[in-house]
């Protein structure tokens, strides 16, 4: 039976949560735990996959096809450990869930109720997987006093309730703010906020507190006094220069030996801290620095585009460089020449998105990569994007486009390069899909094998012929304008087992330009980069030297 620890935030959002629950399951894995990381997210959505990325930032989406938090990329990224379905949950499927069982008559007729039956769903989900790893951490979104996650706390303090005393911990971060016209770090903020906790039956059993500054001993003692927890589980969390310093910040701290001793695990084993050892060393040891343009339509919210920019940095670690990613609006390109924006950089990345705004902004910029021999590295609809491009200045297809664009606007303008996916294999069976089916859950979603090309570019930078790789699309590149475009030197290097879905292109005698129609962002690891991304800040630097 795995071990739990609940993450709870106060104060205000935002203080890195996330952050904290993935570095300290770095830690316990480094003591030779196993762990899995879990994300309970109070809002109504039944998951973030229709939700703007202005309002929840980027959906990360796991092998088994969930449109999860994107903090379940960050927990992945820590620990290599794959998400799956069951490691993001939210009001509304927990509502969902409650409401098909009340439907079949599972609850025999019953009133049904916050108490017990959404806490008990909420548990139930908690438990699910609690026999395969040593320890389970589980982050609950929002801040203690959020009226829409009470449910969630109630049923936690029930679970540590129902579990024999010792197999659950309560671990919740604060903000210890610094006023400096005072100069002073005040504690009342964090000490409220856990007043709010134990109000509703939560004690926790380790402080985390964000500060700017340096906390005094003073300071951490009066805290530790008013919030009933030890000294030593009182652990500073300070502003990083990068977030893979966190494991290593947090180790300093004793974030990692607050838990054990929490749980009582003594002896602990000691911790082996080479792999962030080695992260950081690559990182603030990098021997150049390359630009890469990211043409995107969300660039006013990085978190938008988070798996991609993290996956740059890997890149970088790679190579031992320093990448510095610039984010340009596309629709930037609809108006002006893209060339006096571009020609500085040394390689260009559009990444995906949904509906038309800005796509010929991407277009003009993959076609100016692909004539100015510009290392190029198109993801999702930046594959798309790629393709239209050849169509059209290439292969003929002047009014080249995508039936999605022809969706939006109602009518028929564009000869559809890219068309709307309508069925496609999974695993054993065949999925069907209609143009007016619910949005939420209904594109292609996960992981998909892949059978690359023999002698292409993209295979020798696998280093193999069969990927597999997670998906998040409803339209997909027709194949039937396969032959044409390999005549202008577009291959197809990359295609669905079967032969029918492109899944990756390459422009021939171009120094490095692929499109891929999947997401290998959401695969890379600081102590294991992609190696898309690897290859793809290898030509930029190669390109950096050219200039």
């Amino acid at each position: 039976m795995a071990r739990y620890v609940f993450i709870t935030g106060g104060v205000v959002s935002s203080l890195g949560k996330g952050l904290a629950s993935a570095a300290l399951g770095a830690l316990l894995q480094a003591r030779g735990f196993s762990v899995r990381l879990r994300k309970l997210d109070p809002y109504l959505n039944v998951d973030p996959g229709t939700m703007s990325p202005f309002e929840h930032g980027e959906v990360f989406v796991t092998d088994d096809g969930a449109e999860t938090d994107l903090d379940l990329g960050h927990y992945e990224r820590f620990t290599g450990v794959s998400a799956r379905k069951t490691d993001s949950i939210s009001s509304g499927r927990i509502y969902t869930n409650v409401l098909e069982k009340e439907r079949r008559g599972e609850y025999l007729g019953k009133t049904i109720q916050v108490i017990p039956h959404v806490t008990n769903e909420i548990k139930d989900w908690i438990s699910i997987g609690d026999d395969e790893v040593d320890f389970m951490l589980c982050e609950i979104g929002g801040t203690v006093g959020d009226i829409e996650g009470l449910p969630f706390f109630e049923a936690i303090r029930q679970f540590a309730q129902d579990r024999p005393r010792g197999e659950c911990i309560f671990m919740h971060l604060t903000l210890l703010p610094y006023l400096a016209a005072s100069g002073e770090l005040k504690t009342k903020p964090t000490q409220h906020s856990v007043k709010e906790l134990r109000s509703i039956g939560l004690q926790p059993d380790v402080l985390v507190c964000r500060s700017e500054q340096p906390i005094p001993e003073k300071e951490r003692g009066k805290i530790a006094l008013f919030c009933n927890v030890r000294p030593e589980s009182v652990i500073p969390a300070y502003d990083l220069k990068s977030i893979y310093e966190a494991p290593l910040a947090y180790h300093r701290a004793g974030l990692d030996q607050a838990v054990l001793d929490a749980f009582g695990i003594s002896p602990a084993p000691k911790p082996e801290l080479s792999r962030w050892e080695d992260v950081m060393d690559r990182l603030n040891n990098a021997e150049g620095e390359v630009r890469v343009a990211i043409v995107g339509k969300y660039v006013q919210l990085e978190d938008a585009y988070k798996s991609i920019a993290e996956a740059l940095t890997h890149g970088g670690m790679a190579n031992r460089v320093r990448v510095k990613a610039e984010w340009i609006d596309a629709e930037i390109f609809e108006k002006e020449d893209p060339a006096p924006h571009l020609e500085n950089y040394h390689a260009i990345l559009v990444p995906g998105g949904f509906g038309e705004r800005g796509t010929e902004g991407k277009i003009r910029a993959a076609q100016f990569a692909r004539e100015k021999g510009v290392p190029y590295l198109g993801i999702c609809l930046g594959m798309q994007m790629a393709v239209i491009e050849a169509a059209r200045n290439l292969a003929g297809v002047e009014d080249a486009g995508s039936e999605e664009f022809d969706h939006e606007a109602g009518r028929k303008r564009f000869t559809p390069v890219v068309y709307h996916l309508k069925e496609w294999v999974q695993g054993n069976h065949r999925v069907e899909r209609k143009l007016d089916d619910d949005k939420g859950g209904t594109m292609r979603l996960g992981a998909y094998s892949a059978s690359l090309k023999e002698g292409s570019k993209v295979a020798s930078v696998y280093g193999s012929c069969d990927i597999e790789e997670r998906h998040r699309h409803r339209y997909e590149v027709d194949n039937k304008y396969r032959e044409p475009l390999e005549k202008c030197g577009l291959t197809f290097s990359g295609m669905s087992p079967d032969g029918r879905l492109p899944e990756i292109v390459e422009h021939e005698g171009h120094p490095w330009f692929i499109g891929v129609q999947f997401h290998p962002e959401l695969k890379s690891k600081p102590f294991a980069p992609h190696p898309l991304f690897a290859g793809f800040i290898k030509a930029a630097l190669d390109q950096s030297r050219l200039v």
